[in-house]
């Protein structure tokens, strides 16, 4: 039986990282935005993740993104530092330094640079050293749309056996999958995933809960889905699952951390521009993202 761990259930946001016009951290954004995800029921915040452009950051400015996402975040809301990089090394000094600063798990994603070479075994390897250097549990991070290296259920079962390892979040965008890792792991390892589009279909699966881009954006639908799912109330669910879809398909899946940021703009949070080389959405991709926002009904709480 692994120690006990912070509970993933539920729906965390990974935040955007906002900058100024040039490009500069705007980290007084940040704590506004903060301060308002702070009023939702979101379960917590994930930091320095895909989302939050974490390959566009030095380690001085993830740094500063922790600090300040600490700072600002209500009590009770779980923090998860994106800590992972290609080294091993680099990962365990970062995981080590999120602990120091008061973050609950680490988000580690797979090694992906020389992705010929991240084996099963490699990754295996990687995961255990990070495992047992780091002060706080792990979240292993699979996301091969952007990594090419996914983490199958295989190797999530033999990861799982390690006592700092909390569970997964899997970005794969495949119900079937995050349903493979949930059968072949300890009940006590938390699957989570990464895809609003497939949301019921995952939690139907076994997940947890989402690390959600969406629930940047639209939060309160996102949570009111698992919520939803776990009053066994399977209307609600399809209903909003329903709604979610065709945002988190354009909005998350199309446009990336810059169609993110530009409907957090039109909803009210700081979005502002991604970074170099990533470009603003273009005209025509804003008329898009407007649309499908407008086509939105008023949320009703049933809970």
């Amino acid at each position: 039986m692994k120690p006990a761990q912070p509970t993933l259930r539920g729906v965390f946001a990974p935040l955007t990282t906002p900058f100024a016009s040039e490009g500069s951290l705007a980290l007084d954004r940040l704590s506004s935005n903060v301060a308002r995800y702070n009023q939702t029921p979101l379960a917590g915040y994930v930091l320095t993740g895909s989302t939050g452009e974490a390959v566009m950051l030095s380690r001085e400015e993830t740094e500063l993104v922790w600090v300040v996402a600490r700072e600002a975040a209500a009590p009770g809301k779980i923090l998860i530092a994106g800590t992972g990089v290609d080294s091993t090394a680099e990962t365990i000094s970062r995981t080590r330094r999120a602990a120091e600063l008061g973050y609950a798990l680490a988000l580690v994603k797979t090694p992906y640079y020389y992705k010929s070479q991240m084996t099963p075994a490699a990754l295996e390897t990687h995961y255990l050293c990070v495992a047992d250097a780091s002060p706080i549990p792990l979240l292993i991070y699979s996301v091969p749309m952007f990594t090419g290296v996914t983490v199958e259920a295989d190797l999530c079962a033999r990861l799982s056996r390690h006592p700092n390892i909390a569970g997964i979040k899997d970005s794969s965008g495949s119900p079937d999958r995050a349903g493979q890792i949930v059968r072949q792991t300890p009940l006590e390892f938390q699957t989570v995933v990464g895809s609003a589009q497939n949301f019921a279909a995952s939690l139907a699966a076994g997940a947890r809960g989402g690390i959600l881009a969406l629930a940047c954006v639209l939060s309160e639908f996102c949570v009111e889905l698992c919520e939803a799912h776990m009053r066994h109330d399977a209307a609600r669910v399809q209903e909003l699952q329903r709604i979610i879809a065709e945002p988190g398909k354009l909005i998350v899946s199309k446009y990336g951390p810059a169609g993110v940021k530009y409907a957090m703009d039109k909803r009210g949070y700081y979005g502002g521009p991604p970074r170099a080389a990533l470009q603003p959405v273009t005209a025509a991709a804003a008329a898009e993202i407007d649309s499908v926002l407008a086509a939105i009904p008023a949320l009703t709480l049933t809970r």
